[in-house]
């Protein structure tokens, strides 16, 4: 995905229509934007995620409330407020045009807000400007995945919480996405559940003594399949173990008292539950409308073929006529047309009239096609309300997980003042901890023989497999349904030997990149340290030991961006010469909002030299201190666009402010004209 820019309309600060930002690309790759804090950096780096992917940042405020306050004073009661973003960006060579929109209205009692529209174009070679046939969102999805879309477009202040132990697993799963191996992992399913089919078919037309042998085999799988079940409730339960260990140790360096605190401890908890409740019963909701209704959104092709079909006989003249095979029969055998002449079998005009019945149309057939017309309709409905329950039900989803988030914080405070008074008995305490430890060893006990039951049976599985394959078949069918099995057990195998090397071989090399441009960067001695599930560490070697590091702030980000740095790198280069069914990743931009905030001088300068090498594009929104000296310097040669962000501010005493660039003072804050708040975008000239 390489931006071509950017065009806004009423989009918060940004009143009436922006001119076309243009993106920089090429050589000269970096784009900056100078703007003070309220300016609406944080407004533009969110106008390219709810574009593509109708989604914003954390430090995005006020989601519903998109349209810019200056063009809602200004209209009528009931007038619709446009609120637009365009952006045009290119793929595989083809330019596309994103447009999201929304409308807003002044009422009586207040502002109402319309739901946002989406669409998209693409240019042909001669020119002309289509509509792609699959779903815009869809076209979108294949080019960067929602699901990676926040690991290129980020608030660089917040860019360490990617490296948050609860992130890790959403990094290892966006980094199987980018390679594409989650593709591989659903082959190796399908090949599973194909081997299962063949396996039955051969218990159906095999000899007693094979199937006896498929019998038991299946019956060892079934087991298998149990006991890895039960091994992933091991490993949940021992972690809620632990977890539960490490709060009571905390507890035990509390001391007594602190009744109020510990009453809005135990409120804070049971909100927390309920909240937690909440999201877990909308998850079951969504699934449940996606289980019960949800092919009804594939159905489209479907329903146009058909409404094609009943078009194309129409055109032809063939359905309906008006006129029913039924009654043109019914005459003939009377023998009397309708006019009152005769119908002589062999005469001319009853030849004529027989010639209706190859044109007249069937009563059930056109009672049929108005019949199906007619639930083809109510699908179309109801694949609106379907997207309409999803959309509140993923909103609810939103909203519980923002509220879960502060009230963990309220509790964590709530948790450091508790550790200042007693709180509970410490014997209790210890009693409890015994308890958990107990139960930690117990369930250490049951993995070790777990596991070794898994290993027995995986043995026998292979000793049952290798009986079916020497029994003697005589008929076809047998044989060329043992050669299926045995094609397919082959395939797994290499599949699965395939994706363990292609994963390990990328693993091992993302490691050495992320590695190298943390060095790059940090003056640590420090080691950025990648695990078989992708989950990045910072390490130290300490008396030939390595020992984990607890990062600061400073270093996260810097992991965070040499972890971005190094996925982008690794995986172009790797698309270059893998062909494998990921997106593609011949380009890949960064959209930085503030990278500098939290950084010192040293650090500032090392990220400045980086950044504009981790993408083929790199967009950075900054304030005028973050662009201070160091910054500027290493980045000057790498800029290809630049703009001001002019914040027209309705303070009768706002304090005004400006910034120099390349030899010209551009103001970045200044009285309003109109006694409205809104930004311009100035660029800037080199």
């Amino acid at each position: 995905m390489k931006l071509i820019s950017i065009k806004l309309k009423n989009f918060r600060q940004f009143y009436g229509e922006t001119p076309e930002i243009a993106i920089a690309g090429g050589q000269l790759n970096t784009t900056v934007f100078h703007g003070n804090n309220g300016s609406g950096k944080t407004a533009l780096t969110n106008g390219f995620t709810w574009v593509l992917y109708n989604r914003f940042s954390a430090a995005f405020a006020s989601e519903n409330q998109l349209v810019n306050k200056r063009a809602l004073a200004e209209a009528e009661l009931k007038e619709p407020v446009e609120c637009q973003v365009e952006v045009c960006f290119e793929h595989d060579r083809v330019r596309y045009l994103a447009k999201r929109w929304c409308r807003a209205y002044n009422t009586k009692t207040g502002v109402e807000y319309g739901d946002s529209q989406f669409s998209l174009q693409f240019a042909r070679e001669d020119g002309r400007w289509m509509f792609p046939q699959e779903h815009p969102e869809d076209v979108v999805a294949r080019i960067l995945p929602e699901s990676l879309h926040r690991y290129f477009f980020f608030d660089g202040e917040r860019i360490e919480q990617l490296m948050r132990n609860d992130k890790r697993s959403e990094i290892a799963q966006a980094t199987k996405t980018l390679l594409g191996i989650n593709a591989i992992d659903l082959g190796i399913r399908h090949l599973k559940e194909a081997r299962k089919s063949l396996e039955n078919n051969l218990k159906g037309i095999g000899n007693p003594e094979t199937k006896k042998f498929i019998r038991e085999k299946q019956g060892k799988e079934q087991e298998l399949e149990q006991l890895e079940r039960r091994a992933e409730e091991i490993q949940a339960e021992l972690v809620r173990q632990e977890e539960l260990k490490h709060t009571l140790n905390g507890r035990l360096l509390e001391l007594n008292g602190a009744e109020q605190l510990q009453t809005t401890r135990n409120t804070l908890e049971a909100r927390r539950q309920e909240l937690v409740d909440r999201i877990a019963t909308a998850r079951r909701d969504i699934a449940q409308v996606v289980s019960t209704e949800g092919y009804t959104v594939f159905l489209s092709d479907a329903t146009e073929t058909f409404r094609q079909w009943v078009r194309q006989l129409r055109e032809r003249g063939e359905f309906p006529r008006g006129i029913q095979r039924e009654f043109v029969e019914d005459l003939l055998e009377r023998q009397r047309c309708i006019c009152g002449s005769d119908l002589k079998p062999g005469s001319s005009l009853f030849e004529r009239v027989r010639g209706w019945t190859q044109k007249a149309g069937s009563a059930d057939v056109e009672e049929a096609a108005i019949r199906t017309s007619s639930q083809i309709e109510e699908i179309d409905k109801q694949v609106e309300s379907v997207w309409e329950r999803l959309d509140r039900l993923q909103e609810t989803l939103r909203d519980g997980y923002d509220e879960l988030e502060q009230v963990k914080a309220q509790l964590e405070e709530t948790k450091t003042q508790l550790r200042d008074f007693p709180d509970e008995d410490i014997q209790q305490l210890q009693q409890r901890l015994d308890t958990v430890e107990a139960r930690s060893q117990e369930l250490n006990r049951e993995i070790g023989a777990n596991q070794q039951q898994r290993t027995t049976l995986k043995r026998e599985i292979t000793k049952l497999g290798k009986q079916v394959d020497q029994q003697q078949m005589n008929e076809r069918r047998q044989l060329l349904a043992q050669r299926r099995i045995a094609a397919t057990e082959e395939a797994i195998e290499r599949t699965i030997a395939v994706k363990e090397r292609f994963e390990e071989k990328f693993r091992l090399s993302l490691e050495e990149r992320v590695q190298a441009l943390f060095r790059d960067i940090s003056f640590t001695p420090y080691r950025p340290k990648l695990n078989e599930n992708y989950e990045l560490m910072l390490v130290e070697e300490t008396s030939g030991r390595e020992q984990l590091v607890a990062a600061s702030t400073g270093e996260n980000q810097i992991l965070s961006l040499s972890f971005i740095g190094g996925i982008i790198d690794g995986v172009r280069e790797w698309s270059q010469r893998n062909t494998l069914m990921g997106p593609d990743s011949s380009t890949y931009p960064i959209v930085m909002d503030s990278p500098f905030g939290s950084l010192d001088e040293i650090y500032r300068r090392q990220v400045a030299k980086s950044i504009p090498r981790l993408a083929n594009q790199l967009v950075v929104l900054v304030t005028k201190t973050q662009w201070r000296g160091e910054v500027a310097e290493e980045m000057r040669d790498r800029i290809g666009c630049e703009y001001v962000l002019l914040y027209n501010s309705p303070k009768p005493d706002c304090e005004e402010d400006a910034i120099a660039l390349h030899g010209t003072r551009y103001p970045l804050v200044r009285r309003s004209p109109n006694d409205f708040e809104y930004t311009e975008v100035i660029p800037v000239a080199k």
